[in-house]
Parts: C-alpha cells; sequence; structure tokens
C-alpha cells in the first residue's frame, strides 16, 4: 500500500482491488474473444436451467438493459448463445447457451478460475473464502434479488 490516507478507504480498496481483478480476468478471457461482462453474462445463461432473460441479465449484472443487448448480440455474433421465446411469456426472449457457449464457458472458467488464483496468490483459501463472503454481504445489500 502506499501509505496514503486512502489506505483506509474502503471504496478506495475495492476499486482498486476490482480493477487488477478485472485486468487479470479479462487478460486470460482474451483467447476465448469474451470479457468480463460477456463472461458474465455467458456464465447466469449456462447456469438458468431454461435460460434468463434479457431484463434479469441487467438486474443481475448491474448493467442498463440496452448494454445487455449489446452483449447478447456479441455472444450470439459468436454462436455462444442464442435468443428463444419464453414459454411463460412470448414477448420475453431468453437467453439460453449453445452447445459450443457451454463448452466455452467451461475452458474459460478454467481460465479465470487460474487467474484469481494468481491474483488473490497472497490470501490463504479461508481468507479468500471471508472475502468472498463478506464482498456478498455488501453485494447483497445493493443489487436486486434475480428471479430463477
Amino acid at each position: 500500500m502506499d501509505g496514503t490516507v486512502l489506505s483506509a478507504d474502503v471504496g478506495y480498496l475495492l476499486t482498486r482491488a476490482s480493477g487488477a481483478l478485472v485486468r487479470a480476468t479479462n487478460a486470460a478471457l482474451a483467447g476465448f474473444g469474451l470479457r468480463v461482462r460477456s463472461y458474465s453474462a455467458l456464465t447466469l445463461a449456462c447456469e438458468a436451467r431454461d435460460g434468463i432473460s434479457q431484463r434479469d441479465l441487467a438486474e443481475t449484472l448491474g448493467l442498463d438493459p440496452s448494454q445487455v443487448v449489446l452483449l447478447v448480440d456479441e455472444l450470439t455474433d459468436a454462436g455462444l448463445v442464442e435468443r428463444r421465446p419464453s414459454e411463460a411469456d412470448r414477448r420475453t426472449k431468453l437467453v439460453v447457451p449453445t452447445p459450443a457457449g457451454v463448452a466455452a464457458r467451461g475452458r474459460a472458467a478454467r481460465a479465470v478460475a487460474g487467474a484469481h488464483d494468481d491474483r488473490l496468490a497472497a490470501l490463504s483459501a479461508e481468507e479468500r473464502d471471508l472475502l468472498r463472503g463478506l464482498l456478498g454481504r455488501v453485494v447483497d445489500g445493493v443489487l436486486p434479488v434475480v428471479r430463477a
């Protein structure tokens, strides 16, 4: 740390830590044609059993819906996801991974895990779990809960 008054500022530290992890993650994802946001959208689509709506993607990722449209367009153009009408509401389009998307997400997830391991090497496994839990509590207080 630089020893300035900012070294005690939680917002500053979170911003610096986030930036470092995002840069490391983007570098790990570059070979897959993905970045943190597109990887996150692909991951959510892969984890949703019947697909996820663009609205729910926007809420979960904390993005404007127009940004999600562009993300999904990029993933669609890459053949990683497709849009399907929802059976519950035909006006809603669900983002569903293609088989290529599921495979790419699996390979990318291993690269991301390696990047995170490298960047968080100074923390023990217990400290990483504690950090994840604490950040999860902070995020849960900020982000809306997404319907599955």
